[in-house]
This record gives C-alpha cells, sequence and structure tokens, in this order.
C-alpha cells in the first residue's frame, strides 16, 4: 500500500488497538465509549519489517552478530529466536542452545528493581520512587548495580526497566514499576537506567511497549463474572502517541537499549506484538531500532502474522504455559521450509539479538548459577518436565555494598511535603510513639507472600513480576527504636490500625508521635483486598485515614509517613494543625527504615521532589480506568481521548489547584533563584531524512528438504519443552495446523527485501539525530539561604504556545547540592526536539510559529524565573 494512503487512513481515526484496597470495594463506572471517534480505531499496515544495519554506535556489534549467524544453520536460527517453554530451564524465559557453537541458552529474568526469583539478591527501590530523587547520578548507579547482580547470577536479559505503563491513570497497578507520568522524567530516568544495566554487561530489556496502561482486561482470556472477554484496544492518535507515550521509548533506543519488549493489550485494534505499524515503522523505522524485539509472556497470538510485523523472539516460546506447542520452533521452521517468511527475516531477527549480545558484551559471560523455580541446591534442570537433576543453585551472593547506595537512593528519593518546623527530630524527644501496620514487620516476613501479593507490614515494594525477593527488609520501627533507644529515650509503638483504645491511650501520653500508612498495587494476576491489579480507588489502605485521625486528635505533634505506589487522598488530614509534618517515601526498598530514620533524624536533608500530582479526587486525573467490559466478548474500546494532557498537564488544563503539585518537595533549608540567561546556539535547519537502506541480507543457505528437519533419533524431548525439530516429512502433518495450505493473503510488501525508503523523521537509533540539536542554553543562579546544606531540584519548563499545547511541559532538571550561603549555576540545554510538535501531515516533529517561553522553576507550579526563546528561523 503506497506510505500516502496508509497514512490517510490512519490519520482519520488515529492509531492501531488485576487490585487495590477499597474499603467499600468500589470503583467508577467504566468510560462511556459509544460516541467516541476512536471507537474501533483501525492499525496501518506497514511491511516489510526493517532490518537492522548496525547504525549509531551498533556498527561493532552488527558485524561480530552477522558472523556468529552466518555460520548457524535454519534450526539453530529457529532455536534462537524461540522460547524454550515456561519453567523449562533456570531462568523465567530461556531460547534454545546451539551445542555446536558452545552457545549457552540466553537467560531472560525479571525484574526492573532487582532478580527475580534468587536468593542472596538486594531489593532496590521502584523505579517510581527513585523518580522522585530527579537525580541522574542515581539512575544510573541503580541500573548498573542492578546489571551487576544479573550478570552475577549469569542473566543475559534483565526484563527492565520500565516506561509502560507511563501512568496515565494513577490508580494504574504497574505504575509503580514505571518513573513518572512525565514522559522528559521517564525518559531521562530509563536512558541512565538502561546506560548502568548494559554498562554492566546485561541487556536491558525496556518494556511493555506500549499504551499498556491498566491491568484489567491487559489480555485476552475468561475473567470472573465476565466471562471471556478479548484484550483491551488502546485507541489513540498519532500526535499523542508522539509527544507522550513514545517519546520516554525513543530516549530508551538512543540510549541503545538491547531489547524492547511488546505488550499484551491492542493499540487501535491491533495486538502489539504483530502490530506491524508499531513495530515495523515506529520502532524499527522511525525510531531505528537496532536490537530485538521481545513478546511479553504469552503476548504473541499468531505465527507468521507476527514475525513479519517484525517481533524477534518469543517469550516463553509456548502458546501457553506449559502447553507443548508453539507458534514458532517447528512452524518456523516450516514457514521457512514452504517460504512464507523470507530467510532474510528469519536472519534479521537472529543478528538483531546477536547484537545486542555483543553490544553489552555477554561473550564474556557467566553461567547461569540460580533456578527460578527451586532453591534447593540441587535438583531438576528442567522443572516442569521433571528431568536433568543435578546442581542447580549455587547460592551466589551478589550483592556486594549495594545496601549503602540503596539506602542513600531512598532517603534522596524521599519527599518533604509538610514540615511546620518539627523536623529534623533530635531523638531525644520526650516520648516517640509509632502507629500503624506499615510501620513494622510482616506476620510472614518480608516474603511472606509469593511475588508480594499482600500487604502486612511495611510496604517497600508492589506485587507481581516486577519484583525480587528481600534479603532482609530494615522497618521504619525498627530504624527508630535504633535511634531514640541509642539516646537513652523512650519508644513505644502499636501496629495494629484498628486496636483504637491503645491507639487513643499511647497517643495521648507521645510528644511527637509517627504514623506510617500506605497503599498497594501491582500485576493483575494478584488479587489483593479486591484490588485485582489496578488499585479500585486513591484511598490510603487499611483504614489510614482513621487512624491518622486517632493519633492526631490527641498529639499535636503528629508527623505522617506514607508507603505508597503513587497519589493517594490526603484531604481529611493534610491540612490539620496537629499534622507537623508529612513525607511522601514511596517504595523504598529493602533500607526503608534507615532511609526514613536519616531523613526523620536530619542525617539527610530531603530533597526529593514527586514525580506525580496529588489532588483531592480521582476524577481530577481524567479519565477512569475500565474495570467491566464495554464491549461484550470484544476489547474493551479504552479510548485516550484526553491526549497529551495527564497528571499535571490536565490539572493545568482544568485549572485545578493539587493539593501538593508535580515537582513540589520541601528541604529543611530555603533556596532562591536568580539571574536567568538564556544564549541562542547556533545549529542548522531541520533536513529529513532520505535515502534507500540496503537490501536485506541473507546469511547463509539452507536446505529445503524437511527430512533435514526431523526430530534426531538420539534426543529424549522433557515434557513440553519446545525443539525446532520436525515430526513428519510431510509439511501440512508436521504443522498440527487443519488450515494450512488455505489461501492466506499476506500484506503488500511484506516479504520484500529490496532498498526500502528512510523514514523522514528517522535516521538513527531514537529518531531523527537533529532533534537533539541544541538550540538554547539556559542558565540561573540558585542560593541557598538557610544555615545547613541542601539539595535542590531545580526544574525547566517550556510553553511551546500552541492552541493544543499543555500550559506548560517538563524539559530539563538538575539536582544541585549547595552549602548554606552559597550559590551554584543550574544549566539546562533546549533541544530542537523540546520545542517542537509532532505534525501529523507531514509525519515529522516541526517548530511551530506560537511563542515559546522558557521556565526555570522549583515545581510546575513555582515557575520562579521567567524568559522568551527566540526561535527566529527555527519556527516553521
Amino acid at each position: 500500500m503506497p506510505a500516502s494512503v496508509w497514512l490517510q487512513a490512519f490519520l482519520a481515526v488515529g492509531l492501531a488497538r488485576a487490585q487495590t484496597q477499597n474499603p467499600n470495594n468500589t470503583y467508577s463506572a467504566p468510560n462511556d465509549t459509544s460516541s467516541s471517534p476512536l471507537n474501533n480505531a483501525e492499525s496501518p499496515p506497514y511491511y516489510p519489517s526493517p532490518w537492522t544495519e548496525g547504525s549509531g554506535d551498533w556498527a561493532q556489534a552488527y558485524v561480530q552478530a552477522k558472523a556468529f549467524v552466518s555460520q548457524l544453520t535454519l534450526l539453530e536460527k529457529v532455536n534462537l529466536t524461540t522460547g524454550t517453554g515456561w519453567q523449562s530451564e533456570a531462568c523465567v524465559g530461556t531460547v534454545g542452545a546451539i551445542p555446536r557453537l558452545n552457545f549457552d541458552p540466553l537467560c531472560m529474568q525479571d525484574s526492573p528493581l532487582g532478580v527475580r526469583f534468587a536468593d542472596y539478591v538486594s531489593a532496590f527501590p521502584a523505579g517510581g520512587t527513585i523518580a522522585a530523587s530527579w537525580d541522574r547520578g542515581e539512575f544510573y548507579r541503580r541500573g548498573y548495580q542492578m546489571g551487576q547482580e544479573h550478570r552475577a547470577k549469569g542473566v543475559d536479559v534483565q526484563l527492565g526497566p520500565v516506561v509502560g505503563p507511563l501512568g496515565r491513570n494513577p490508580k494504574g497497578g504497574r505504575n509503580w514499576e514505571g518513573f513518572s507520568p512525565d514522559p522528559v522524567l521517564s525518559g531521562i530516568a530509563v536512558a541512565d537506567t538502561v546506560r548502568g544495566i548494559q554498562d554492566a554487561g546485561v541487556i536491558a530489556c525496556t518494556k511493555h511497549f506500549i499504551m499498556n496502561e491498566q491491568e484489567h482486561f491487559r489480555q485476552p482470556g475468561d475473567f470472573e463474572d465476565f466471562g471471556f472477554v478479548d484484550a483491551v484496544s488502546s485507541n489513540i492518535d498519532d500526535k499523542t502517541l508522539h509527544e507522550l507515550y513514545l517519546w520516554p521509548f525513543a530516549d530508551a533506543i538512543r540510549a541503545g537499549t538491547g531489547s524492547i519488549m511488546c505488550s499484551y493489550n491492542k493499540v487501535n485494534n491491533s495486538q502489539v506484538c504483530q502490530n506491524s505499524y508499531l513495530q515495523n515503522y515506529i520502532l524499527k523505522g522511525e525510531l531505528g531500532f537496532q536490537g530485538f524485539i521481545m513478546s511479553d509472556w504469552d503476548a504473541q497470538h499468531s505465527g507468521v502474522a507476527s514475525t513479519l510485523a517484525g517481533l524477534d523472539m518469543t517469550m516463553p516460546g509456548d502458546t501457553d504455559f506449559n502447553s507443548g506447542q508453539s507458534f514458532w520452533g517447528p512452524n518456523l521452521t516450516i514457514s521457512i521450509l514452504n517460504g512464507t517468511v523470507p530467510e532474510w527475516r528469519l536472519d534479521d531477527a537472529a543478528v538483531r539479538i546477536m547484537a545486542a549480545y555483543y553490544y553489552v558484551g555477554r561473550d564474556e559471560s557467566i553461567p547461569v548459577n540460580f533456578d527460578s523455580w527451586q532453591r534447593d541446591t540441587y535438583g531438576y534442570s528442567h522443572y516442569f518436565g521433571k528431568t536433568g537433576y543435578r546442581l542447580i543453585n549455587q547460592h551466589v551472593d551478589v550483592r556486594g555494598d549495594h545496601f549503602r547506595s540503596i539506602r542513600h537512593t531512598a532517603a534522596k528519593s524521599t519527599v518533604l511535603l509538610k514540615n511546620s518546623g518539627v523536623l529534623p527530630l533530635s531523638g531525644t524527644e520526650k516520648w516517640t510513639a509509632v502507629f500503624g501496620n506499615d510501620a513494622g514487620d510482616s506476620a510472614y516476613g518480608p516474603n511472606g507472600f509469593p511475588d508480594h501479593g499482600g500487604n502486612n507490614g511495611t510496604l517497600a515494594m508492589g506485587w507481581g513480576s516486577g519484583t525480587a525477593d528481600f534479603p532482609y527488609l530494615v522497618t521504619p520501627l525498627d530504624a527508630i527504636k535504633s535511634q531514640v533507644s541509642g539516646n537513652g529515650g523512650v519508644v513505644t509503638s502499636v501496629t495494629d490500625n484498628w486496636a483504637y483504645t491503645q491507639i487513643q491511650a499511647m497517643a495521648v501520653q507521645a510528644s511527637v508521635a509517627l504514623v506510617f500508612v500506605n497503599a498497594d498495587s501491582g500485576e493483575g494476576y494478584i488479587t489483593v483486598d479486591g484490588n485485582t491489579g489496578d488499585r479500585n480507588n486513591l484511598t490510603i489502605w487499611q483504614d489510614g485515614d482513621t487512624l491518622i485521625k486517632n493519633v492526631s486528635s490527641l498529639c499535636n505533634n503528629t508527623i505522617v509517613v506514607i508507603h505508597s505506589v503513587g497519589p493517594v487522598l490526603v484531604n481529611s488530614f493534610y491540612d490539620s494543625p496537629n499534622i507537623t509534618a508529612i513525607l511522601w517515601a514511596g517504595l523504598p526498598g529493602q533500607e526503608s527504615g534507615n532511609a526514613i530514620a536519616d531523613i526523620i533524624y536530619g542525617r539527610e536533608n530531603p530533597g526529593g521532589k514527586l514525580p506525580f500530582t496529588i489532588g483531592s479526587n480521582a476524577a481530577e486525573y481524567g479519565p477512569d480506568l475500565i474495570y467491566e467490559p464495554t464491549n461484550g466478548h470484544d476489547s474493551p474500546q479504552d479510548n485516550f481521548e484526553e491526549g497529551v494532557f495527564i497528571d499535571y498537564r490536565a490539572f493545568d488544563k482544568q485549572n485545578i489547584t493539587p493539593i501538593y503539585e508535580f515537582g513540589f518537595g520541601l528541604s529543611y533549608t530555603t533556596f532562591e533563584y536568580s539571574n536567568i540567561k538564556v544564549v541562542k546556539v547556533p545549529a542548522g535547519a531541520y533536513t529529513p531524512t532520505s535515502g534507500q537502506t540496503i537490501a536485506a541480507p541473507t546469511l547463509g543457505n539452507y536446505s529445503t528438504d524437511p527430512a533435514d528437519y526431523q526430530w534426531p533419533a538420539n534426543l529424549t524431548r522433557p515434557s513440553t519443552y519446545i525443539f525446532p525439530y520436525l515430526n513428519s516429512t510431510d509439511l501440512v502433518t508436521a504443522s498440527q495446523d487443519p488450515e494450512y495450505g488455505l489461501n492466506y493473503t499476506w500484506p503488500a510488501g511484506a516479504t520484500d527485501g529490496s532498498p526500502q525508503a528512510r523514514i523522514p523523521a528517522g535516521g538513527a537509533p531514537g529518531g531523527n539525530p537533529q532533534l537533539w540539536d541544541v538550540l538554547f542554553s539556559v542558565e540561573a543562579t540558585i542560593t541557598n539561604n538557610g544555615t545547613i546544606p541542601g539539595e535542590e531540584v531545580v526544574q525547566l519548563y517550556l510553553s511551546l504556545g500552541g492552541p493544543e499545547d499543555p500550559k506548560i511541559v517538563l524539559r530539563g532538571f538538575d539536582r544541585l547540592s549547595i552549602q548554606p550561603g552559597q550559590s551554584a549555576t543550574f544549566h539546562a540545554d533546549v533541544t530542537r526536539r523540546d520545542v517542537s510538535n509532532w505534525d501529523v501531515a507531514s509525519q515529522n516533529w516541526v517548530i511551530s510559529s506560537y511563542k515559546k517561553t522558557v521556565y526555570v522553576a522549583a515545581s510546575s507550579r513555582k515557575l520562579v524565573l521567567t524568559a522568551g526563546l527566540d526561535l527566529g528561523d527555527y519556527a516553521s
């Protein structure tokens, strides 16, 4: 189909398409989608799947990958791209080995905050917590240390970091795995995390691509009370896709992420893992992605269709967990033999995988030394198949001294929301009283719930596959006891939120009361207290509001600490005169208690700022999640009609004053902003990328005789293990497909390996390189007016000026450490990308003629310094 035709079709409709605590177990009504122009949107086709050329800094890895893949047989290439099945090997995902070349199976392992299903590993702060540090160094260090631990366990691909979900709705169950609903904060955080992981020698898998913004109905399946419901379709327009949800993925690709995971959901009613527009045109074409696209676990729903649409690796390889069947495996072998899939498409998938392997130095790797399914030292190497008894766990301690940086990072990510002057505490208070289930240990231990699917004791991470076991968990009560007892003081506690008599008796005696509350969420395969992944509301869990009221009504020096997965409603207490301080501590990981004690007792001066907005009610954030089917058994239609207006952008558009705005955070000192300076930097005009690619490389030859691909006589198959071999020389019989041989019509151009036109907005990993040309340099003076050292997160916002633009958008930040009475210079570069909008007609970035204004700010609502930008000839 000519590009102009499918683009017009695309522009006409927009682009192609679970648990929370709730005392009343209620949620809002589902969205009314009946009249939406995005309803039943369609995704345009784009073929062929672009082949990698080693662009950017991938040239050497590409040469090595081509040399390796050129040695492989057809079966070995299929093995490299197809997972061996759920629980078939030691890791959560594994592709087949290539014994002839002494190539071990690649190990894919969760999670984005540590090594899942392993012992002697660290539990790092969650992504949505470290985002509150607004510190590039912390982003990188956490990524590097997680990479070190994965590498030392023998992992090849860390399944993280996360920028999907971005956080469209604060009730989204897995928002905490990502960073922030702002695309720039998320983009910088994901880029530095990717660099850290891969500098440690492990492939980063950035996920979940894309629009995976809720847990309810994220994939096709049977749902209690509803029967079978197809996967939700996130329906979106082209402009919103580029300016919001795609932005951080572009940053991850520019940073060199070796892998991207396609998500469960549909986008514009096309399953993402076989959505040719998203995978072929956007990822591999426009964004110049050089690595490989991996399916989420069982997110592949077709064989040939997903192959031609750009999928490079299927995980965990089987059609359903332990089914023993695969859309690829032997079926991929057949599709090459019968000519349905061209050899170059399989070659390209293999090259992409191996290019990522060499790009991060996995050719100097460590063998896998743990087992995800068993903690015993000896056991079955094929857990589900119960074969191959051997040494499976070497119990390698990979933590190093990471606990130190985990503690420091968690403290730097703590946000001080209110302080009437009571903080920091001295530790010599007459009577310190600690309240709340969230202050103490879980009755079941820190790892007592599988995948942390419960809320009992202090909350330091959410639930689901994005978790890791705690090696230990320092509770707030532990740390406060240590502090106060060391000074000979009095510290008592009640950690039952409903022990009203005991709470009141202790609160009336306290000189300072510390109340700990939380709110949890996670992945949709676990339900906690009626919350199926997504939160049902934004309330504090376990009757926390009542706990705060009971304590603060009797103690006029009550400090509230919130551990939560995101925004919670604080309306009932934030302005109470008896509430003297409020802190948001997020999900801080294993050093939770030590980190909050460091802040409370002044060993660390708080400098964190909110990576999201805290409003008065859930409706202020925009459209609700879909909790009930809206379309019978078909895909619920989730129409992203709000466009780019999420979080603070939504509050600004509606002129709603939040309780605590995006970017807000206090310190124990004060800062003054002055002397803004803007310097225009000479840069050339923006030139769309042009020319053609090389022809698709075909590496090696293969026999077309099915007899050469039969099961080896000496091979015993572990139960349900996926191999590439055929069970018959007759391809129809081998396929086990009753519809084999029917006249399928594959999309035009899908198998065309000739040179292709380059995409104007592309040209390198991340997009057209000229998007990162610096157009302006902005500086300001920041002075510490207090008496103690402090750190200030200085933020740069832009007004793009157009009627469809947000009031302001974040475009840069820096965290400055400043001594008392001293000043520091804030510096930020404004790039072409920063001042551009996505133009749906030209399918490229353009600078509008609307007036542009830059702000140096302490938060999204405290725009302290202002200057105009003279774009001159840059504007379209």
